[in-house]
């Protein structure tokens, strides 16, 4: 039997190649290794070789259709591109923020996005790195730009391994503001600078400890939990509680990541273990297949799971 026959395609614009090919072909070639395929550039034309290429074709023309809405490819948006052809979803769907247009770079990442659109409450659980959080606030800077919510609240619990805020140094802004700082990076991507400190001074952005969330009811709000496998079972309740009308509630965390003291139950098992069959609340689940960070970063994950379950299986 012989080779099936390459797949030629054709690009409109010339002036998005340099972008969509990279630096010295890096793209084609990263495409190349990714799917065993043979990527040759001509004019407007790409020649595609191998078993793969309706795969590589597909990822090209997904990556090329991002350029022309002006959104940015790189070696994570092509990696992205990738998972999202295996899964046939390149459809996925983007969340519009003043800085950033943000798409879906896996098909789970794909179905938190939906399911922060149609339900009020939102459980994404999973390994770092697989975007639970930067897309909460994505989702919730969107809302907010839209005029669909008020205000936008993120919280964490303050526990951290090896750390308690009572023996850090400074005030209370000192003590809370570092271990809140993933917060802030993430809204910082989202907004200009200028625009985060106005409306945190005029109260439209809160970051603040869990603690803070006690006795409120959060109207007309978008309210992040993150870090939320370190409450308690009774801050979780106190949390969840708290929500009021036209809110929508994401709480994220990793069951693996548990920083309570030994002995405790985490805040967020529980909450999966009570609310599982109310229907209006949506359960999303990460895995490493998920991480969205530098490519390491999922072989890390994997292998600490795997450890993990050895030891499970040997206790």
């Amino acid at each position: 039997m012989g080779e099936d026959p390459p797949v030629i395609r054709e690009f409109a614009d010339n002036a998005l190649l340099p972008m969509l090919y990279g630096p010295h072909n890096g793209h084609l070639d990263r495409i190349e290794k990714s799917l065993g395929v043979s990527l040759t550039a001509r004019g407007n034309a790409l020649t595609i070789r191998g078993a793969q290429a309706r795969m590589a074709e597909a990822c090209l023309v997904g990556l090329y259709q991002r350029l022309e809405k002006g959104l940015v490819v790189d070696f994570a948006e092509i990696d992205a591109m990738l998972r999202l052809v295996a899964a046939d979803a390149t459809d996925a769907p983007v969340i519009m923020t003043r800085k950033r247009h943000i798409q879906a770079r896996s098909l789970v990442q794909a179905d938190y996005i939906r399911a922060m659109e149609h339900h009020e409450m939102v459980l994404g659980l999973g390994p770092a790195g697989t975007g639970k959080t930067y897309l909460a606030v994505a989702k919730a800077v969107s809302m907010m730009v839209a005029g669909l919510v008020d205000r936008i609240i993120l919280s964490r619990p303050a526990v951290e391994a090896g750390e308690r805020l009572g023996f850090l140094p400074g005030d209370l802004r000192d003590k809370v503001d570092p271990y809140l700082r993933p917060l802030y990076d993430a809204l910082h991507d989202m907004l200009p600078g200028d625009q985060v400190a106005k409306k945190m001074a005029a109260g439209d952005i809160e970051v603040a400890p869990l603690a803070f969330m006690r006795g409120r009811t959060l109207a007309n709000a978008f309210v992040i939990l993150d870090e939320a496998q370190n409450t308690t079972p009774v801050q979780m309740k106190m949390f969840l509680t708290r929500m009021g009308e036209h809110s929508r509630m994401v709480v994220t965390g990793d069951l693996s990541q548990v920083d309570l003291p030994p002995g405790s139950r985490s805040g967020l098992a529980d909450a999966l273990e009570v609310l599982g069959d109310i229907p209006e609340i949506k359960v999303v689940r990460f895995t490493d297949r998920d991480v969205v960070r530098h490519g390491l970063v999922s072989r890390i994950v994997r292998a600490y799971e795997s450890r993990d379950r050895l030891r499970r299986e040997q206790s």
